[in-house]
């Protein structure tokens, strides 16, 4: 089959890569690819409660576990689904040593640590529900020879919606008047003294990917000025049709922008990369839109920035770690429009990954290559968004 003809090849890449990260020798514990026989699969999502049963499309939660029970049970695999994920007694951790397939998202992510992986002996396939694979210590997956995959564009359009809905809701002061007309209250000058029209404003966003990009298009009509830093430049003529600049240099292009917005996938070079000398060199009032990934923001230098008013408004859906505890002081920092992390999955975008889930796996258990957008890892070789 055609992924087992890769399997010569993969060694050699992993041989490669550990030899140049120092290890001795890289870990072959397991199959690279699906053998025949039974799979057992592990499904880690958010438990919907009373709300499971309201949309008969509400597939990302732990009761309807995407939709695919009676598919992979019809097959004779047997399929785990929960939502307790976290410490040593844990449901999740229970099934560690004997799964060989893992599926999680990024709204509830079971964190696949190096410690898991070596402990996971069938472990084949880490799936992602979703975007983002950030929550898996990719470097151990790939010297193990673990595939990594997600439904790369599942909830593009998704998330590009809601950063464009956080924007304005920031810009115009939206959250204090609703508090307003909730609490009983009437008035319009706490709420009009530092409210803006979008309209010849400069956004810039920090990744101009698939999300980027959308967000890009999405605001053209708004008639703004619009820019965007990333490691690779558009196609001229796609630029010209969005209208946006491409900035080199990033802190050259944060101080233009009265709005910024992170598009970018959290990395070793990105993990806290918004820290307090680089929010400094913002705009004062700037507002800033994060829906790529909470640990990508320096915590306290994101407080502290909306406490003295550097940051005008902070909105998103993402944060570190997730859930984030009653604690976090995102929650309780004024000038905020927080909520839980929901953007990548309204319920186009579930039955979007939903889908893709599926079909990876029917071609996992076929031997089968996946479309090739979806690899994290494969053949022990990073997506370079990641490397």
């Amino acid at each position: 089959m055609a992924m087992k003809r890769t399997a010569t090849s993969a060694i050699r890449a992993i041989l490669a890569n550990s030899t140049k990260s120092g290890l001795a020798s890289p870990i072959f514990t397991r199959d690279l690819h699906a053998s025949p026989g039974s799979k057992k699969i592990v499904g880690v999502f958010y438990k919907a409660n009373e709300y499971a049963s309201m949309n008969p499309n509400f597939v990302g939660c732990v009761e309807n576990a995407l939709g695919i029970r009676e598919w992979l049970e019809s097959q004779g695999h047997q399929y785990i689904v929960t939502d307790d994920k976290d410490g040593p007694d844990s449901e999740l951790e229970k099934h560690i040593p004997d799964l060989h397939v893992l599926i999680s998202t990024p709204f509830h992510p079971a964190y696949v640590t190096a410690e898991r992986i070596k402990r996971a002996k069938n472990l084949q396939l880490l799936l992602t529900a979703g975007i983002g694979s950030d929550h898996i210590d990719l470097k151990a997956a790939a010297a193990a020879g673990l595939t990594v995959a997600e439904v790369t564009g599942s909830n593009v359009v998704s998330v590009a919606e809601d950063e464009l809905m956080r924007i304005l809701i920031l810009m115009r002061n939206f959250l204090p008047g609703y508090h307003q007309v909730i609490q009983g209250e009437w008035n319009v000058a706490a709420i009009a003294y530092r409210a803006y029209d979008l309209e010849g404003k400069t956004i810039g966003t920090v990744g101009a990917g698939r999300i980027g990009r959308l967000l890009l298009q999405r605001l053209k009509p708004f008639n703004c000025n619009l820019l965007y830093h990333d490691r690779i430049r558009m196609d001229p003529e796609l630029e010209k049709e969005i209208g946006a600049k491409y900035q080199e240099d990033l802190e050259k292009m944060l101080p233009q922008c009265d709005v910024v917005v992170i598009n970018t996938p959290l990395t070793e070079k990105t993990k806290g990369m918004f820290n307090k000398e680089l929010i400094a060199k913002m705009k004062k009032g700037v507002i800033i839109v994060n829906n790529a990934r909470g640990a990508i923001m320096d915590t306290q230098a994101v407080v502290e920035g909306c406490s003295s008013g550097h940051i005008a408004g902070y909105g998103g859906d993402v944060w570190y770690p997730q859930p984030a505890p009653k604690d976090h002081p995102w929650r309780y920092m004024p000038n905020h429009a927080m909520t839980p992390h929901i953007s990548g999955t309204t319920i186009d975008a579930q039955l979007r990954y939903a889908a893709g889930v599926k079909d990876m796996l029917d071609r996992y258990f076929k031997g089968e290559e996946f479309p090739p957008q979806h690899y994290i890892v494969k053949d022990g070789e990073l997506a370079p968004q990641y490397r």
